[in-house]
């Protein structure tokens, strides 16, 4: 695996998100704006209210906070919840970042408690939420469902769900890590899907490509609990700003795109189709994040991958992901960065892979 990282990291274009994440992300950052703003102190000045004030305006939520991670706001959003509900008790995928990627923060930090809801392969339903409904103070959704391709239900099923949880006093939290991503797949705005949440996080490092940074919108009361939580947490860093201008700077560079990766994704995921023992999950996505599966073991791939990026200078990946002992895969999310390769030089490339994955007679 270390000679594919290296083969990724040498090729001179590469497959997925925006280009290589070097210090030039911020530097062009603070090329963009007057070097004599003043800094924000402690979560206060104009330079992250403002940004937070913008970003309640398009989540069409009534306040927002800013914060270093993701993984804090999450949290403190969901001990909000179980602190006003007198319930430790919540709900969310299997496969959730809170639950795989957080070393159990939620409950060794807040001693809150999820009910893992239907299966790890698929999307939770309104029936897996009315199953858990007696017991669950907060339901969190994740849109979409990363660690399954990137999977997202129908906006007619989102509001079914959040029109059950209404009307039986569940809150209802949204993982927004990727919601920029889902705005072409359901033509909607980002406010007319977060008006189906009680409370929602957004991310400014996945598909906007800044250097960190996430918002939590919600009502006012919502976000004044939610203050001194960040305070506890260590959130209220004395500054904060290369964060919050690098936010605003990608999202207001990279939104109005995010169509424009919806379509290259569907494309590129049409040529890893039309190769012999690839496959994609979704097959035609919904994002313009997916899975690239092989059907190839992972150490097998690893060599054939090398030497493709090797030949072709075009990176398609630095890691692969073990599916069992003869199946591999690798997420793969669109960004500037493919609208750099040369059409013929992709198209051949894409070629090339399907002829050393063809098994042989």
């Amino acid at each position: 695996m270390d000679a594919l990282k290296e083969s990724w990291k040498a090729a001179a274009y590469k497959l997925g998100n925006h280009g290589e994440r070097t210090i030039d992300v911020l530097k062009q950052v603070l090329l963009s704006v007057d070097d004599q703003i003043e800094s924000d102190m402690y979560g206060t000045g104009a330079v992250i209210e403002d940004f937070e004030k913008k970003m309640a305006e398009v989540l069409g939520k009534e306040a927002a906070i800013f914060f270093p991670s993701g993984t804090m706001a999450q949290q403190i959003a969901l001990r909000v919840w179980t602190d006003r509900k007198g319930n430790k008790t919540i709900a969310y995928h299997p496969l959730s970042h809170l639950e795989i990627h957080e070393e159990d923060g939620l409950k060794m930090l807040h001693q809150i408690h999820p009910i893992l809801l239907g299966e790890e392969d698929r999307l939770l339903t309104l029936e897996d939420v009315k199953a858990a409904a007696p017991q669950i103070s907060c339901l969190l959704l994740e849109l979409p469902q990363r660690e399954i391709g990137g999977q997202l239900p129908t906006f007619e099923e989102l509001e079914t769900i959040s029109r059950y949880c209404r009307e039986h006093g569940i809150l209802l939290h949204l993982d927004g890590a990727r919601l920029w991503e889902c705005l072409p797949y359901y033509n909607k705005t980002a406010a007319e899907i977060c008006s189906l949440f009680d409370s929602v996080y957004v991310s400014f490092y996945k598909g906007l490509g800044g250097i960190a940074g996430a918002i939590l919108a919600g009502d006012y009361s919502f976000i004044a609990e939610a203050k001194p939580w960040k305070r506890r947490h260590g959130g209220d860093l004395i500054s904060l700003y290369p964060y919050v201008l690098s936010s605003d700077y990608y999202y207001e560079q990279r939104i109005e795109k995010m169509t424009d990766y919806y379509e290259s994704a569907k494309q590129v995921a049409e040529q890893f189709n039309a190769c012999s023992g690839v496959k994609t999950i979704p097959q035609i996505p919904v994002t313009n994040m997916f899975h690239v599966h092989f059907s190839k073991p992972a150490a097998e791939m690893a060599e054939i991958l090398t030497a493709l990026q090797k030949e072709t200078e075009i990176g398609f990946t630095g890691m692969l992901k073990s599916q069992g002992a003869s199946a591999c895969s690798f997420e793969l999310s669109i960004g500037d960065a493919f609208g750099k390769i040369p059409k013929n030089q992709w198209r051949e490339a894409v070629q090339d892979l399907g002829k050393r994955t063809t098994p042989s007679d």
